[in-house]
């Protein structure tokens, strides 16, 4: 998934930031409402999440923007204010997630997984494809009952080809959504990805190359 963290704390933000990296995400950051109005109007996140006191641009004038603009992105509004009115506030502008500070990164994390796979974002708990198993809330893989032991991007990069269902799937579109913003598009990262996860899947293969296109899951 990819997940787009506004805060004008750097400290706290870069810090989540690298944790959820570890869980798999790509993710993007950035320090005021506005740039995070920028990104959120180029880029297709999962879910954002915004912390509410950010300067230029307020996260609840963010939060409005994206509901009036019909923005994808689940949003996860993060406030010093613990009030049930503010609560209510925040969830009235159109929210679909509201969290205190101080919070714990574990919650925060469950949070945004539970977001981002909501029926209506296009996610299933659990997806199945060519005797593949990719388990979203309990952030496993199987291949015909045997686990998988991916690395976070491997499993990321896996979760793009198994959404896909059998479709071709371009290096562009995985190094959208399987890494963040300043991925090198030169780079062969996703290559190399997609090299090391056909050899953990084992034989007979089930990740194909199609020249010059990208790449499909499925057997055969």
């Amino acid at each position: 998934m990819r997940v787009l963290l506004a805060d004008d704390e750097r400290l706290l933000v870069d810090t989540v930031a690298d944790g959820l990296r570890k869980l798999a995400m790509a993710v993007d950051v950035c320090y005021d409402g506005e740039a995070a109005i920028e990104r959120l109007g180029v880029n297709r996140y999962d879910v954002a999440v915004l912390d509410r006191d950010m300067p230029h641009r307020t996260g609840d004038e963010v939060c409005r923007w994206a509901v009036q603009s019909e923005v994808r992105a689940r949003i996860l509004i993060l406030t010093a204010a613990a009030g049930i009115r503010d609560r209510v506030d925040g969830l009235s502008l159109g929210a679909d997630d509201y969290l205190t500070k101080p919070f714990a990164f574990a919650e925060l994390a469950a949070r945004i997984q539970t977001l981002a796979r909501r029926p209506s974002v296009g996610a299933a708990p659990v997806l199945e494809h060519d005797g593949i198993v990719f388990d979203i809330p309990r952030h496993r893989a199987f291949r015909d009952g045997r686990l998988l032991d991916l690395t976070p991007k491997e499993f990321a990069v896996l979760g793009v080809l198994v959404r896909s269902a059998g479709s071709v799937v371009s290096a562009e579109e995985l190094l959208e959504k399987a890494w963040d913003e300043y991925a090198d598009p030169f780079t062969n990262a996703v290559r190399v990805a997609v090299m090391t996860l056909r050899k953990k899947l084992g034989d007979p293969a089930v990740v194909h190359t199609v020249p010059r296109v990208g790449y499909r899951l499925g057997a055969g």
